[in-house]
């Protein structure tokens, strides 16, 4: 079992920066990798960002491309999401998210898929105005 916990969502204005975190318990050690996920209203869950424990690469969905940032600390059991230059449309639920078992090569090439992903957080409210 894995237990993620989100923080540091909130209301923003458009241009301005959040700092997501993940706190990770319980058997992490059998992760390879942790991903982002939002949800806005009426839309379906999207992936953001990913990481991977060993290697420390990151992957990004297109939408956050050079405006947000992914980054693990391992001894902490720790995932962060840097949001910068929010805009409106960056508006919703961000999820973590752990992924278990297989190798890390393999979460590479799954990391945007949501059933790659064993164990969810509560979510953590984002809302940008404009």
């Amino acid at each position: 079992q894995v237990q993620l916990v989100e923080s540091g969502g909130g209301l923003v204005q458009a241009g301005g920066s959040l700092r997501l975190s993940c706190a990770a318990s319980g058997r992490t050690f059998s992760s390879n990798g942790m991903g982002w996920f939002r949800q806005a209203p009426g839309k379906e869950r999207e992936f953001v960002a990913a990481v991977t424990w060993s290697t420390g690469s990151t992957y990004y969905a297109d939408s956050v491309k050079g405006r947000f940032a992914i980054s693990r600390d391992n001894a902490k059991n720790m995932v962060y999401l840097q949001l910068n230059s929010l805009k409106p449309e960056d508006t919703a639920v961000y999820y973590c998210a752990c992924a278990v078992g297989g190798s890390t090569w393999y979460f590479a090439l799954q990391r945007e898929n949501l059933n790659e992903y064993d164990y969810w957080g509560q979510g953590t409210q984002v809302t940008v105005s404009s």
